[in-house]
């Protein structure tokens, strides 16, 4: 028998890489949540609207970072796209690095792989996307804390998605906050740990836990327990957490 169907929740990056295709422009209903999700999308996209795209205590950034923010969040449906795997330009996808992957592998890991967006609520990696900037964290003056306000949406929209199939979170505590868990089954919390049992975070640790994700999606056969317990890393070990 072989291992246990997973998909893995991993976090969005506030990095992100610029522009992309402009023949598939974004619209609120894009992707495989966007029946499910396109008109809450829309919601944000007014809000954003409605705050001029952003000052610096909503989006974290000043300058010239600011403007370009504010800029995106202003042309959202219409702008080029990109597949989130290749928006996303953080630490965790870095170290994922599925640019690496044979296409046709890469094909079947990116529908393993979902991310929960402060714009669109919830993404598969290959689902195109805008570049935009707002945290899961932030608080939208007529929504109030994104990942409180998405919730609900996004708890239903991925019980639906994954049905029997585990789900192994990966997620920091700001986008665990966008899903009602107790409603989940079938999840599994996957924690970097030190050596001597603490919780970690910080640069290094989302260095490792792309490289986790990535040891998850390379693992075949193999059982998921035993992929976790098998990850190697000089500094930290994964480990099942309640």
């Amino acid at each position: 028998m072989g291992a246990t169907p997973f998909v893995i929740l991993l976090p969005p990056s506030e990095g992100k890489a610029e522009g992309g295709n402009t023949q598939k422009p974004w619209k609120c209903d894009a992707g495989v949540f966007g029946g499910e999700l396109g008109e809450f999308r829309a919601d944000v996209v007014r809000a954003l609207k409605m705050a001029k795209g952003g000052d610096p205590k909503l989006l974290g950034v000043k300058g010239a970072y600011l403007e370009h923010a504010q800029a995106c969040n202003l042309c959202l449906v219409g702008a080029a796209t990109l597949p989130a795997w290749q928006r996303y330009t953080g630490v965790v996808w870095d170290h994922l690095h599925l640019a690496s992957v044979a296409a046709t592998t890469r094909t079947a890991y990116v529908k393993r792989i979902f991310v929960p967006s402060g714009l669109a609520g919830l993404v598969r990696a290959d689902d195109p996307l805008p570049d935009y900037r707002l945290k899961m964290g932030a608080r939208l003056s007529n929504l109030g804390l994104v990942s409180t306000w998405w919730r609900d949406d996004l708890t239903a929209a991925l019980a639906s998605a994954v049905k029997k199939t585990v789900v192994v979170d990966l997620l920091p505590q700001e986008h665990k906050n966008a899903f009602d868990w107790d409603v989940l089954v079938n999840v599994v919390h996957v924690d970097l740990v030190s050596k001597k049992g603490a919780v970690v975070g910080g640069h290094n640790a989302k260095a490792a836990k792309g490289l986790l994700a990535r040891h998850l999606l390379d693992g075949g056969n193999t059982s998921l327990s035993s992929l976790i317990t098998s990850f190697s890393h000089p500094d930290y070990r994964a480990k099942e957490t309640q």
